[in-house]
């Protein structure tokens, strides 16, 4: 599983591989996996009739190879044959849809997703269901009734989170490409954990119907893959308007994600480095020291790069969690034992049904995450820290905005820290939540971003920064090096870009020497 879409299209073509031999791979992984004495916990389940599945996309391959037509079926169903992940939150029709919760366990989701549906009227096969914190709400993919999900790098370390589920499968080489959700950094920040690529779209850009809600305003699905092309090519497919969901938008330039290229611009490339982040106190060295080495290379390729001032992004973990908490306590009240999921009944009333079911169905962090939305809600505080936290929100747009005048790209790190170990801040909220520092902001502008691997942090003597080619750093779970993500952020609807920037990075770095790329 280590060929990218494109090699895979091209091989699917000439006959090297069918889309069974694909799906078999992914099947076999994930059995020999659940038999290790740590294994990954990345996919709940393979659903049952992906092999069926596969078979039918063989067969039309076959077909239209016999009738000379086999471009041409390619340029209908660019993703035939190919194999996703799907994060446990965004549906698919007549498979279980939990929230890796257990209030949710037993629902079935009665239709597709719209990007799930996009995808697979483009061909691509859903493999299966993935981990992920409860209801979205974590950065470490240990908040799951299904327990946590490993770091394919280092087992003994987070994935990240919340869909670090779905990065865990990519990056361990368990599917081709996976989908997450984003609410204030969940697809970038496991991507920077577990060396790969994660996007952020534009707010809009991709369809919210069918997934779950967690803080609508905030919510958006994302791509996770092993480069830039990886991305590019189920974000052409997914994208634009929706009439399910009024937010959704169409995607300027999207005949430039069908075949991404690299970016040949940068003598005109201009890139802000917001000050607020350098000056970060948990800034972990290793991640400065890979951010530097990344700027290094901007300004080796000719672009010019200043720090900035942004006063306001000191605010943005603040308003960010007043207003997705929020929006959590106000989305979550569905789940009640009426209407969807487990239902605790003692026949004490109504009121004994709700307290029940939902004591006994949320976790913990999801629980304190509803307390805190409805005390920021409740009639004391709804006249001043809610609207707070949107006037600061409003006010983020509109500095972040007024900055991309001036310049092309914001730069900066993913994650103050890279990956930490299994149970080290499970029982910590603040140090998780200050996990999400430079991720937030992104959502609350609504602008995409895309965590590239940059670097792994020091291995053996060896200093932070690209692993040439050391297998030795990789074995056993001691002195491991771990991933670091870097974030290219752009304006809105600036995806392609962004795109391209990430993969002119990605034709020189392969990877940054990541064991799991092969």
């Amino acid at each position: 599983m280590n060929y990218t879409i494109k090699e895979t299209v091209e091989a699917l073509k000439s006959g090297k591989v069918t889309s069974v031999q694909l799906v078999q791979q992914s099947i076999d992984t994930f059995e020999n996996d659940k038999k290790s004495d740590k294994p990954l916990n990345a996919f709940l389940e393979i659903y049952s009739d992906v092999l069926e599945l596969a078979k039918s996309c063989d067969e039309k391959i076959a077909e239209a190879k016999n009738n000379g037509s086999l471009d041409m079926l390619f340029a209908e169903k660019p993703l035939l044959g190919i194999p996703f992940a799907n994060k446990d939150n965004i549906s698919v029709k007549g498979k279980k849809l939990t929230c890796s919760s257990k209030i949710l366990e037993g629902y079935v989701a009665p239709y597709n997703a719209t990007v799930v549906n996009r995808l697979v009227e483009a061909g691509a096969i859903p493999l299966g269901r993935c981990n992920q914190d409860e209801f979205a709400m974590g950065s470490s993919t240990e908040y799951s009734v299904y327990g946590p999900t490993r770091n394919p790098i280092n087992r003994d370390y987070v994935s990240g989170g919340s869909s670090g589920g779905s990065t865990a499968c990519v990056s361990g080489n368990q599917a081709l490409f996976g989908l997450g959700t984003e609410t204030g950094g969940s697809v970038r920040l496991p991507a920077s954990y577990c060396g790969v690529y994660g996007l952020k779209t534009t707010y809009g850009v991709l369809s919210r119907w069918g997934v779950v809600a967690y803080g609508s305003s905030l919510d958006q699905v994302g791509i996770i893959g092993h480069t830039p092309q990886d991305i590019a090519v189920p974000l052409s497919v997914m994208s634009g308007a929706d009439m399910y969901d009024d937010t959704s938008v169409d995607l300027p330039n999207v005949d430039l994600l069908k075949n991404l290229t690299e970016y040949n611009d940068f003598s005109s490339l201009k890139i802000a480095v917001p000050k607020q982040f350098l000056e970060t106190k948990g800034l972990d060295k290793d991640v400065e020291k890979v951010f530097n080495q990344t700027k290094e290379w901007f300004v080796k390729k000719g672009a010019k790069i200043d720090v900035v001032d942004l006063p306001i992004l000191d605010a943005s973990i603040a308003s960010y969690y007043v207003i997705a908490l929020s929006e959590a306590a106000s989305n979550l009240s569905r789940f009640d034992g009426i209407r969807y999921g487990n239902r605790i009944d003692n026949s004490k009333g109504y009121d004994q049904l709700y307290i029940d079911t939902r004591s006994n169905g949320f976790g913990p962090e999801v629980k304190r995450r509803i307390i805190i939305g409805n005390y920021v809600l409740s009639e004391q505080f709804s006249g001043d820290t809610y609207k707070k936290g949107m006037s600061v929100r409003a006010r983020i747009q509109r500095e972040v905005a007024e900055l991309f005048k001036s310049y092309d790209l914001i730069l900066c790190p993913t994650c103050p820290t890279p990956a930490f170990k299994l149970g080290q801040k499970v029982d910590d909220p603040l140090s998780m939540y200050l996990s999400d520092l430079f991720t937030t902001f992104v959502n609350l502008a609504r602008i995409p971003s895309i965590s590239v691997p940059a670097g792994f942090t020091s291995c053996n003597g060896k200093e932070a920064g690209i692993i040439e080619s050391d297998k030795n750093c990789f074995e056993g779970s001691g002195d491991t090096p771990m991933p670091i993500g870097i974030q290219f952020v752009g304006p809105m609807f600036s995806e392609a870009k962004i795109l391209q920037i990430a993969q002119s990075w990605e034709n020189e770095h392969k990877g940054c020497g990541c064991p799991v790329r092969g």
